[in-house]
Order: C-alpha cells, then structure tokens, then sequence
C-alpha cells in the first residue's frame, strides 16, 4: 500500500436545520479514505462491528479503497450530534465507544510499507501504535480534536513530533500552544518537528505555515450547505492523497494539495453523510480548483 489511513469507521446520527440521518456512514477514516481515493489507492486502518452493514463494505471497495487493515468485532462506534445555524460546530448527543474502545492496531504486512500515511481524529496512543508499525513513510500527515489535547495532550505532543504536516482548527490550536494567535500557535507548533503546519478555519478556508512562509487558502463560497461532518476529514485525505500521488513535498505542491483539500471539503458539505462526494468525478474536482484559482487572482 502507498497510502495508509488510520480513524474511525462510524454510524452517524446527524441532524441539522436542513435534514437528518440515522445511522449513515461516517467516521474520520472513512471521509478521508473516501476523499484520498480520487487521487491515490487508500487503505484502511480501523474497526467496526459485526452489525456494520455489508453495502457501506462495498461501497469502499468499489471506490478502490482497501480494507484489509479493516478489523471486524463486536459493535461499531457509533456519534450522534447536530448542528445549529453556526455550521462550524458540531454539538454531540451520544458517543457509544463499543469496538473502538479497545482497538489495538495491527498491520497487514503491505501496510508496513506504506510511504504515505493520514492519521486522522483518533486516539493518539493508537496512532502512535500505527507509526510503531510504518517500516519507513515518506510522509506523515496528523489530525487531532480537541478531546485528545484536553485527555491525552502528551501522547498528542508525542505523535506531533512524528509528524511532516499537522492539521488542526483553529480552536484546537489555539487550546494546544496557548495562545489566541494562530500565527504564534503555528510557530510552536513547527518547533515541535513538523515541516508544515495547517490551520483549519472552517468556512473560512485554511493557512498553511512552513518554516519561512504562509499560504492563506480561501473557503469555497457555497450556496447549498447541508451537513459539514467529516468536512475535515474530507480536506485531510484529500490532501494526502494528492501529495501521495505527485510524490513532491516542496511548498508549492502542499499549497496546491491544500486547496485540493478545500475543493473536497466544500462538495462533502453539500448533502449528508458521503452522498455528494459519491457523485463528484475528475472534472467536477478540476473545475472547483480553477474557480478557487480564479477567486485569487488580482
């Protein structure tokens, strides 16, 4: 496998003021692996239950997605949550751990070799295991969410330190390094180890810090929004996939996998659950990048 990528696999409740899903396919893998595969073959490291439904299996796998490292027991995690009219924030209803709570990550031998790794929302201590097991990656792309920073800040620090590009948002920046200002935030951050930083802004775009320089990435201006979960997931996995495929990790192709990462976020909040980026081919993709293009030019 060329490209890893470690979080969870979900069923998801998700109401927001323009509908609702019960038990629809989500997690942070899962919108990742989904978003990465319209740019390089994925494999999945994660866990489900026994009561996951066959058809969600198969929709990976006709995406190309490999689900090898996908480990199957007992019962699926499962979020339930909603939105307001502030679309940025999730509010959670229930989290029911079930499988995950005591998932031990084991690679298939393939995985081993994987150059390109995401380590998406996860428990740190599991995506260290992950990282224990990586033979040599070439790049190591890490998420996080403000429950890990406030429970296990110190594993979190630990996998930071392992890692090539860090993703957070804004808030979780700020909660992480103390500080209001995303700049400063970024700094510690890059004196940690990675070579580049992203700071999610929602709706807002993203900034991407390297040691001497900062991209600013706009959001996509949308006119229909109709559930923003895994939106983040959907930028990250997208934004591997893209440098997994050039092989370049120069600044100019991470600002160009970055704006890849906003072209997918923005059509995953378009409908619930994986529904719009089911439908999106090539071109759809190309064509959002040249109107973000055009958005910059002055």
């Amino acid at each position: 496998m060329e490209l890893i990528i470690v979080g969870t696999v979900a069923l998801d409740d998700v109401k927001t003021p323009f509908g609702e899903v019960k038990a629809a396919l989500g997690g942070s893998a899962t919108y990742a692996a989904f978003a990465a595969s319209h740019f390089a073959k994925p494999g999945i490291v994660s866990v489900v239950g026994e009561d996951f439904p066959k058809q969600h299996l198969e929709l990976l796998e006709r995406r190309g997605i490999d689900l090898k490292g996908l480990k199957k027991e007992g019962k699926t995690f499962r979020w339930g949550g909603f939105y307001e009219f502030d679309m940025n924030e999730a509010k959670t209803l229930r989290t029911e751990l079930n499988s995950l709570e005591n998932f031990t990550p084991k690679l298939p031998d393939a995985y081993k070799k994987a150059k390109y790794v995401f380590l998406a929302n996860i428990d740190p201590s599991v995506q260290l295991a992950v990282l224990e097991q990586v033979e040599n990656p070439s790049w190591v792309v890490t998420d996080t969410m403000n429950f890990w920073i406030e429970n296990k800040k110190d594993d979190v620090l630990k996998v930071i330190k392992k890692t090539n590009t860090l993703v957070l948002n804004d808030g979780e920046a700020r909660e992480l390094f103390k500080t209001t200002n995303l700049v400063q935030a970024a700094n510690k951050a890059l004196k940690l180890g990675p070579s580049s930083v992203i700071i999610k802004k929602g709706e807002h775009g993203a900034l991407l810090f390297t040691k001497d320089k900062h991209f600013n990435a706009p959001g996509y201006p949308l006119e229909n929004i109709k559930d923003p979960t895994g939106c983040g997931d959907a930028f990250g996995g997208a934004f591997i996939g893209h440098v997994a495929n050039t092989k370049v990790h120069d600044e100019w192709n991470l600002r160009k996998a970055v704006m890849y990462g906003s072209t997918l976020a923005s059509f995953n909040a378009e409908d619930f659950s994986l529904e719009r980026l089911k439908k999106i081919k090539k071109e759809d993709i190309e064509k959002r990048l040249a109107e973000f293009r055009q958005m910059r030019e002055f």
